[in-house]
């Protein structure tokens, strides 16, 4: 994890995170498995709930968007990860949705917090009427002191598929837009954004806050650290497209340790944090299908 030395401006809106009340993180693929075998890191789940259910101790409603299914589901039967078979990624989407939720499940409720699953597709949002049902459901559950879980629905739409939202890291922009949150947190196999990829140019420089979007956009880079995992930094910056222009401050750290959940919302400097800045013209929808 990168901890920089903030100047006095980051200083005073890192420090505003502490007031945050509504809250979405979004955890990929990559940060819940062990790389070496596929199998799910039980330890790094565990922590990572534990992390939520503080916040939620705090009185923050809490909303985590979770990749993984896939990756579960093919490892249960045994399939290679490589596999890029539509009807099978669907299938394995299908046995490893049930698995991960089973297990956030048994987890939330050790800390005695209740879990709900939401599954979305490009339509839930597009779609006037399911984007108003979506977001009373979401409504409703947070009034209830539940803690939803998100994904896409991978059994009917995954990449290769017209109606997917294409990416976790965008979904959960999505879904902070939907239920009006003031804080996005994208837990990521990198630090935050760089100038250029650091795992290819030493020379990268890290950029610890972005005030305005149009500076940074030609930075995104389609491709990701892992096999397992799908989102590179363009879907984050499309994903803080949408957060920005929504009234949610954005931050993207490293996952490696869920710890730095915490020390986010304490207001201390990691990962890169893109400040709110609301454009009420901005049209989700519209946004999403030009996509």
């Amino acid at each position: 994890m990168r901890n920089t030395d903030p100047g006095p401006v980051e200083k005073g809106y890192r420090s505003e995170l502490k007031d945050r009340m509504r809250i979405v993180v979004k955890i990929g693929s990559s940060s819940l498995h062990h790389m070496s075998t596929g199998e799910l890191n039980l330890t790094k789940m565990e922590r990572l709930v534990r992390e939520l259910c503080e916040l939620k101790n705090q009185g923050k409603d809490v909303i985590l968007v979770s990749s993984g299914a896939i990756a579960v589901g093919k490892k249960v039967m045994n399939i290679s990860p490589s596999d890029k078979d539509v009807p099978v990624k669907q299938a394995c989407a299908a046995v490893g949705q049930a698995r991960l939720m089973m297990i956030y499940q048994k987890l939330f409720a050790e800390y005695n917090h209740t879990t709900a699953q939401i599954l979305m597709t490009k339509h839930t949002i597009v779609d006037d009427i399911n984007r108003r049902n979506a977001h009373n459901t979401f409504t409703e559950l947070l009034k209830l002191g539940v803690i939803p879980v998100v994904n896409e629905n991978d059994t009917v739409a995954i990449h290769e598929v017209e109606d997917t939202i294409g990416d976790n890291d965008f979904l959960s922009a999505v879904v902070a837009n939907l239920v009006g949150a003031d804080l996005l947190i994208l837990l990521s196999d990198i630090d935050g954004l760089y100038t250029d990829d650091p795992r290819a140019n030493k020379n990268a420089r890290f950029i610890s806050l972005v005030e305005k979007l149009d500076d940074v956009m030609a930075m995104g880079k389609e491709s990701t650290g892992s096999n397992i995992g799908t989102g590179g930094m363009s879907a984050k910056l499309h994903a803080a497209t949408v957060a920005v222009n929504a009234g949610t401050d954005m931050v993207i750290a490293n996952g490696k340790d869920v710890s730095v959940i915490h020390k986010i919302m304490e207001g201390r400097n990691y990962g890169t944090l893109f400040r709110a800045c609301i454009d009420k013209d901005f049209d989700i929808a519209d946004y999403i299908e030009r996509m």
